[in-house]
């Protein structure tokens, strides 16, 4: 008999454990994490890749479906962050539910701990791969006012002056500024703070017709032609400091230098910064998450989304610039 995806749970929306009680209960056995990502990737139901057919039935083997119309079998994993895994689904369940579900994160050693998984590399990896998944390519820009300024993460060196990178690593950040509070926030590792880093940085994260608000530095200027309004706040001979000027940016670095020293013990190698700044995105735009198991739920849903990435991918990094290992 051919198999539509069940409705007897209500909205997947709305369908996510509240706490680990439920999460263990829920999630204890892998037809149960199975059908959790059925649900997932087909929430209008199965629509198959190659005809279009909304048909399917379960082949006995577990996480594969066949199409009723063309008999084209698919797995549930097949082009998702799991796929190609040789861990039961339980166990990344764990693993995302330990990553969403603890305030300042996990690192692969946690993982590896927690999990009891042989190796500290394929903690790693899962880390990696879940990282890769907590942006989606297609998210709402910054709007409103904006502060946008840049950090260091590894600290100054000494000689070359407060904009020098030299081994260090140099992030761009934006923050939304609702009234005394910070809303959602942008990062990217950046090059250099010259324009021709800096502003296609400020283009990608911020909305046209939103306020860039930043300090003096001429790598900014331009903006305004650009179609952002801008709000240059020149610090020298002002009397003011940096932190002052631009509050909300100058939180947002401190809690991520904080976040990386404290869970990553500052252990972040430059070419992988960039998914760590994307976690630390992920967390900080969902901290007013009324349950954190809606993160669980989100970090799930966008894995299903997201492309797979192979080992050799993920150990390579980003592949922009060169590639110490920085600290905070």
């Amino acid at each position: 008999m051919a198999e539509r995806p069940s409705t007897a749970r209500g909205p997947i929306e709305e369908d996510y454990p509240r706490t680990l009680a439920e999460f263990e209960a829920r999630f204890s056995s892998e037809a149960a994490c199975q059908e959790y990502l059925r649900r997932l990737r087909w929430p209008d139901g199965f629509r198959c890749s190659k005809c279009g057919g909304d048909r399917s039935w379960p082949t006995g083997r577990g996480g594969v479906v066949e199409c009723a119309s063309c008999h084209r079998q698919t797995s549930i994993t097949a082009g998702t962050v799991f796929q190609d895994t040789r861990k039961p689904l339980v166990l990344w369940f764990r693993a995302m539910w330990w990553m969403t579900n603890q305030k300042p994160g996990a690192s692969a050693l946690g993982i590896q701990r927690a999990m009891g998984l042989g190796s500290y590399e394929t903690a790693w990896t899962w880390l990696h791969k879940l990282r890769r998944a907590m942006v989606r390519p297609d998210r709402d820009q910054l709007s409103g006012e904006v502060e946008v300024d840049e950090t260091f993460v590894g600290g100054l060196e000494r000689g070359g002056g407060r904009r020098h990178v030299g081994s260090k690593a140099l992030v761009a950040i934006a923050a939304e500024i609702r009234g005394s509070g910070i809303g959602r926030i942008r990062m990217k590792r950046v090059c250099d703070s010259s324009a021709a880093s800096l502003q296609p940085f400020v283009k990608s994260a911020l909305a046209p017709g939103s306020t860039a608000i930043t300090d003096g530095l001429l790598s900014y200027v331009g903006l305004a032609s650009a179609g952002y309004h801008h709000d240059r706040r020149i610090l020298l001979g002002s009397g003011q400091t940096a932190e002052a000027v631009l509050p909300g940016v100058h939180r947002v670095a401190s809690l991520l230098k904080r976040w990386l020293l404290g869970t990553h013990q500052g252990a972040v190698s430059r070419e992988h910064l960039d998914y760590y700044l994307d976690e630390f995105t992920f967390r900080f735009n969902r901290r007013t998450s009324g349950n954190r198991g809606k993160l669980f739920y989100r970090l799930i849903q966008q894995a299903v989304s997201a492309s797979p990435a192979p080992y050799a991918k993920l150990r390579a990094g980003t592949g922009r610039g060169p590639q110490p290992v920085v600290g905070t």
